[in-house]
């Protein structure tokens, strides 16, 4: 699942491509590929608010080497989906920090048509499809 981050710019509704960060003591804008984490002192620009990038008068600005496209999924982003899922499967119907509909039982489901219980690469409810 990739970062679906919004471009912090009044009204704009467009996924965000960079990140602006100030360096105050420097009189510095740094425009960088967007960065990993939303952080509180940093901006995330679209590709046209990022293009379009003006510093005060005396300023500096830094363009970073990124891309304009938002980041794909990667295969970390799959194994934390995976996680996800097996750590919401794994809770118990009584803790007390789960979620209301996780707290009514549920029945099992039934594995797909000609699913073998011993087959290989098969991990819980998820499976692992080779190339």
């Amino acid at each position: 699942m990739g970062t679906l981050r919004q471009c912090t710019r009044s009204a704009c509704r467009e996924p965000a491509v960079a990140t602006l960060t100030y360096v105050y003591a420097d009189s510095t804008a740094v425009l960088g590929p967007l960065a990993t984490f939303a952080e509180p002192h940093c901006y995330d620009l679209c590709a046209k608010h990022s293009a379009r990038l003006t510093a005060p008068l005396g300023w500096e600005v830094i363009h970073l080497a990124r891309s304009d496209k938002p980041p794909a999924p990667g295969p970390d982003d799959l194994l934390a989906l995976a996680d996800a899922v097996r750590e919401a499967a794994n809770a118990s119907p009584g803790d007390a920090g789960a979620p209301a509909a996780m707290r009514q039982p549920r029945t099992t489901l039934e594995p797909p048509e000609g699913a073998a219980a011993g087959e290989p690469g098969r991990r819980g409810h998820l499976r692992i499809l080779r190339d």
